[in-house]
């Protein structure tokens, strides 16, 4: 059956949804390219201006080679993607075990400690700082890369185990003991059935991970004391706390920090749109 066309006035509604839609998204970002191209500015903006009153590319240019006191861009963003793409994995290697056995085995205490890890997911990040500080400071992991990445993985961790948990649940059980049957090991059957079919879930549990570990830096910016040590985030609230930097510079470094979560997201953008459900709670 081909699709009916919408009526004129459906359309005409829809389309002016569409735009401000569109407007609420692209405006700030227009903004922020706007602040990042005028090199007129030595502090906040007093005026609302439409265009740049003085276009250059010079701020960017300040940006990649010194956006912090230590680290150029590229050491800022070394560390931002070992951080976050250290954590992502993590959580999809922990959470995937974890998930594979709430979905396929019955065992003592399975669905109360499945509620218990959603409760975990509901936590502040601010009320357990004080816990994580001490914890990481008797194992003097605090002011390390790897200490933040087991950090941000236990915060990931909930949403991991639920989001590939239903993805597992929505495998049939008939293909895993059909190969089985045909003399695959347990192993064997869940790389080759299991995992591959779980894989739009996978791709988002990994994303929501690396975007928490690449953008977060409040947990990070009172962990880390080694400058060396700094990612992008860190490096974007330092520029902002600094009263005579430009605001053109904040906005140069925020549009070359999102660089890399759009190339992400292109990668991905299949898997985004398949599965982003928690699934029902099963006994």
């Amino acid at each position: 059956m081909r699709d009916r066309p919408l009526p004129f006035r459906r359309q005409i509604a829809t389309q002016l949804a569409l735009l401000m839609v569109a407007a609420f998204v692209l405006v700030p970002l227009w903004g922020l390219l706007r602040l990042a191209l005028d090199g007129s500015l030595h502090g906040a903006p007093t005026e609302f201006r439409l265009w740049p009153l003085m276009p250059t590319l010079q701020v960017f240019s300040q940006v990649w080679k010194t956006p912090s006191q230590s680290l150029t861009f590229l050491g800022l963003l070394r560390n931002s993607l070992i951080i976050a793409g250290g954590a992502a994995l993590a959580s999809i290697v922990l959470g995937a075990s974890s998930a594979y056995a709430y979905a396929r085995f019955h065992f003592y205490g399975r669905q109360g400690s499945l509620y218990a890890i959603l409760v975990g997911a509901f936590l502040p990040l601010v009320a357990l700082m004080t816990p994580l500080y001490l914890l990481l400071e008797i194992l003097h992991l605090r002011s390390t890369m790897f200490g933040l990445i087991l950090v941000y993985t236990a915060f990931n961790l909930p949403f991991s185990i639920w989001n590939m948990r239903a993805a597992f649940q929505a495998v049939p059980k008939e293909l895993e003991e059909a190969a089985l049957l045909d003399g695959a090991s347990f192993v064997q059957t869940f790389w080759s059935i299991t995992l591959p079919n779980a894989l739009p879930s996978i791709g988002v549990a990994a994303l929501v991970a690396f975007l928490m570990g690449y953008s977060e830096f409040a947990i990070g910016w009172l962990f880390i004391e080694h400058s060396g040590n700094a990612t992008l985030a860190m490096a974007l609230w330092g520029i902002r706390s600094l009263g005579a930097v430009p605001w053109s510079q904040l906005a140069a470094l925020s549009l070359m920090m999102s660089l890399p979560i759009i190339v992400i997201f292109l990668v991905l953008q299949r898997s985004l749109f398949d599965r982003l459900t928690f699934g029902e709670l099963k006994s």
